[in-house]
């Protein structure tokens, strides 16, 4: 069954960057569960799975307009040290957690003072041309309950 609108995917995932190293990977753990055409996943990746079928696998280079967006020069912010989660002492090149009004978000540290760190809000892949290698396990229709929240559930998706 090709992958269309309002199917739920299942696949795993390994991210590659430019230099070829991985930064990401799911294999090793549940595959990756969306529900297809809701911009639940990245565009490129959504395009590029779009009409292929359970058991293919493939390679995709994505550029940042089609991943995660350009980086933004103007996205440090200086924020309290006690509001970063993930660690106890802060060091450049780290990346933390941050409670915002649109719920957790990773930050990378860029500089660390006595009370307050300057964070660097971009995504940590913005401006970023990656390569994804992909295998698909299983296409499915999704249920009234999926499509009514706009996303998969169940393993590798929300529960």
């Amino acid at each position: 069954m090709p992958i269309e609108k309002n199917q739920v995917v299942l696949f795993h995932y390994s991210v590659s960057d430019e230099q070829g190293n991985v930064v990401e990977t799911s294999r090793g753990g549940e595959p990756n569960a969306y529900l297809h055409g809701h911009g639940g996943i990245i565009q490129g990746l959504e395009e590029a799975l779009e009409g292929r079928d359970a058991g293919d696998t493939f390679s995709v280079t994505i550029t940042p307009d089609k991943a995660y967006g350009p980086r933004k020069a103007d996205a440090i912010q200086r924020v309290p040290i006690k509001h970063l989660m993930g660690a106890r002492r802060w060091k450049p090149g780290m990346i933390a957690q941050v409670q915002t009004e649109q719920g957790p978000r990773h930050v990378l540290v860029a500089k660390v003072g006595h009370k307050f760190a300057d964070v660097d809000t971009n995504h940590p892949m913005a401006g970023r041309t990656l390569t994804f290698d992909i295998e698909i396990i299983e296409v499915r229709d999704a249920d009234p309950e999926e499509l009514a929240h706009g996303h998969a559930h169940g393993p590798g998706g929300h529960h």
